[in-house]
């Protein structure tokens, strides 16, 4: 076993015995809206550059 994959199970483990599977749900949900908020503004920048480069 490497050392990432002890860290990652310890972590795992932790979480488990000590979130309850609403908590946890909640937590993932939350990181998917905040990630997929992140991903649209990328977007949405991505286009206004390269709308504004072309009109020149």
């Amino acid at each position: 076993m490497n050392r990432f994959s002890l860290l990652l199970g310890t972590t795992l483990f932790f979480l488990v015995t000590t979130l309850s599977s609403c908590e946890a749900i909640a937590g993932i949900f939350k990181a998917g809206v905040w990630t997929g908020v992140i991903v649209v503004a990328l977007i949405v920048g991505l286009i206004i550059y390269f709308i504004g480069r072309g009109r020149k």
